[in-house]
């Protein structure tokens, strides 16, 4: 797959913000996104804290590890030793308001204060970054690469937007790398503060029309990432997205897809539960790659990845392996029971077109089964944007339990409900229900292959829908 490193000149490592600061607090600090930067404070033997509004698995895990959190804001929960801005940084997500009092409390008293995004350029200054955006896809992608990478003798340091099942962790740190792998979220602008080595952009649906006042701005915020490529680096896209690249004339640009670009699939075989293709690259072909998680989506992903494992310098037999015993993300096409009875999958798919490839993926590896989804809608504003969108994927379904709005950062918006997309879903086994109805309802049904869908907090029914599914 590789017969040459092709890395450019690393980087000098600073420390500054760990040399700066021995105190960390993080306002929404159970976020996928904010809990690996905690875990990455937290390894260097930083003192760290934070609030979020409820508690959860990964949380608790984090408490486990030493961080200290509350789950009400109110800032008498605030340690004394995080009140000094001298030695206290803080961290928070674009989703917070400013009206919350903890982030007021830091605002008034002078305090240095990041968003997470920031706090990321700052680790891809340092180091060889390897950036992975798009509307969806963009955690599968940059999974496997910092498995690939872990997996050979390059190695590598990741942030990923979802916890890697053979890792257990959404954080993964090298003594030996001065790669970094990071999801980059287009949400809020926020991969402009990065500076990638290799940027790789998945897709550029249009989405966060909360955050964007249309598809051109959108499509713009993805051309300006390009342009923060640094000197030398590399640029893998999408073959056919709908933006002109804006980098400097020394990156590199390469282009994929599932069929054709530099770098595409060829001979793709199901059979036994396996996926196996062969993916041509620039070099030559790559044959029978044996894939670890084996959903036809995830094809075009492993081409990605490829990609950035070839320019990094992994070898051929070691993408391979790698690839193989890949287990995949939590909630990114997660295979959680299989019996005779039933198939349990759950997958994070919230936007229209990442709904039409899990479904039409499902479709495929279980032809002539039923397939009941449960979906949960993720913000009004996407609701609205998009309500033909979802009718339309959701249609592909054969039965289908749609679950209220989940409203994450947002307010209400007078008359965006569920119902709305349920009226225009054209399949008749349909139903909409509440969270809290949802065990009951499924008693009522023997569904043969059961998916959740949704970025809300549908994850905190999976054990017991899992166990629904083991009773049956």
């Amino acid at each position: 797959m590789i017969t040459e490193n092709k890395t450019s000149e690393p980087i000098k490592t600073s420390h500054s913000i760990l040399e700066k600061f021995s105190n960390f607090y993080f306002i929404g600090i159970g976020g996928i996104g904010m809990s690996n930067l905690a875990r990455y404070f937290l390894s260097h033997n930083k003192q760290v804290a934070g609030y979020d509004r409820t508690s959860t698995t990964l949380s608790q895990q984090l408490e486990k590890e030493g961080a200290l959190i509350h789950y009400e804001d109110n800032v008498n929960n605030i340690l004394p030793r995080f009140k000094n801005p001298e030695t206290t940084l803080m961290i928070y997500t674009p989703a917070v308001p400013g009206s919350q009092r903890e982030f007021v409390y830091f605002t008034e008293n002078n305090f240095v204060f990041m968003k997470r995004a920031q706090v990321l350029g700052e680790i891809t200054k340092l180091n060889r970054a390897i950036c992975c955006a798009g509307t969806h896809g963009k955690t599968t992608v940059s999974s496997m690469i910092a498995h690939a990478l872990r997996q050979s003798s390059v190695d590598c340091s990741a942030f990923l937007g979802g916890i890697l099942k053979n890792y257990q962790s959404n954080l993964l740190i090298s003594d030996t790398s001065d790669i970094t792998v990071i999801e980059a979220d287009e949400y809020d602008r926020s991969f402009h503060w990065l500076h990638p080595w290799i940027a790789i952009i998945t897709s550029t649906d249009p989405d966060h029309l909360d955050v964007y006042e249309n598809t051109q701005q959108y499509h713009e915020s993805f051309e300006k990432f390009t342009s923060l490529i640094r000197n030398n680096g590399y640029l893998i896209i999408k073959k056919g997205l709908s933006i002109t690249p804006q980098c400097h004339e020394s990156v590199t640009q390469y282009t994929y897809s599932l069929t054709e670009g530099d770098f595409y699939a060829d001979n793709i075989h199901y059979g036994n539960g396996t996926l196996v293709f062969d993916l041509v690259y620039p070099e030559g072909i790559l044959k029978r790659i044996n894939l670890g998680v084996p959903v036809l989506i995830n094809v075009e992903n492993a081409i990605a990845a490829a990609a950035a494992a070839w320019l990094s310098g992994v070898s051929p037999d070691e993408f391979k392996v790698a690839l193989s015993n890949y287990q995949g993300a939590k909630r990114r096409f997660d295979l959680r029971f299989k019996s005779n009875e039933v198939v349990f999958v759950d997958d994070y798919a919230h936007h229209p077109n990442e709904l039409m490839a899990s479904i039409l993926s499902i479709k495929k590896l279980y032809t002539g089964k039923k397939i009941t989804g449960i979906f949960q809608p993720h913000l009004y504003s996407r609701t609205r944007d998009f309500l033909d969108d979802f009718a339309a994927s959701l249609s592909l379904l054969d039965e289908l339990i749609l679950l209220d709005i989940y409203p994450a950062r947002e307010e209400p918006i007078e008359g965006i409900t569920s119902q709305l997309i349920l009226d225009k879903v054209t399949i008749e086994n349909k139903i909409l229900c509440s969270k809290e109805e949802l065990l009951n309802v499924l008693k009522d049904r023997t569904p043969e292959v059961l998916v959740t869908l949704g970025a809300g907090d549908i994850e905190s029914m999976l054990p017991d829908i899992e166990q629904y599914c083991r009773n049956i």
